[in-house]
């Protein structure tokens, strides 16, 4: 699959930065370049994660949807199972309720652009074929979730600002001048 902005998915890019150097490593982490204030503890929750799940092929964090966001399809949505793993991704509210409404006691997940990948993963993952569902949401984990791999997710309180448009740039360059990150 090939992303009309980026070229190839990240992961696939992930893949060829791994190939590309000599040394091993068991895990790689992508921070998608539209998340640029991820927190380096997300980064270190995330690579635990991954390797306390030996199941697991990949990990990745989720923190709590803001309403207002609940139906703004550049902020994907997650599923999590009672053990912590990936049940399903989406650009529309996930659980979606009859009521077309966000409840607001319900507690919906914004995945957040950050994944850790286990290597061996990272050298099958090209040659799985585009699933029906990544294509339709256009979402890469749904690739992963759809050949059976699991993926281990955490929660974790991030204010997220990751940025989708050109309003949202601007929003996050106001942020990182507050933050002393510019």
């Amino acid at each position: 699959m090939v992303d009309p902005f980026f070229g190839n998915i990240g992961t696939e890019r992930c893949y060829e930065a791994l190939e590309k150097l000599e040394k091993k490593y068991d895990i790689v982490v992508n921070i998608q370049g539209h998340e640029p204030l991820i927190e380096p503890e997300i980064v270190d929750g995330i690579v635990k994660a991954l390797h306390a799940a030996p199941d697991a092929v990949f990990s990745t964090a989720v923190t709590s949807l803001k309403p207002e966001d609940a139906f703004y399809p550049n902020r994907v949505k997650c599923v999590v199972d009672n053990r912590g793993y990936a049940i399903y991704f989406s650009r529309g509210l996930i659980p979606f309720n009859k009521s077309a409404k966000v409840n607001p006691q319900f507690p919906y997940l914004l995945h957040l652009g950050i994944q850790s990948y286990d290597s061996e993963f990272l050298k099958i993952h090209p040659k799985l074929q585009p699933t029906p569902l990544q294509l339709e949401e256009d979402l890469e984990q749904l690739k992963v979730l759809e050949n059976g791999y699991k993926m281990k997710v955490i929660k974790v309180a991030h204010e997220a600002h990751g940025f989708d448009t050109p309003e949202d740039v601007e929003k996050i360059k106001s942020l990182m001048r507050e933050r002393n990150l510019s």
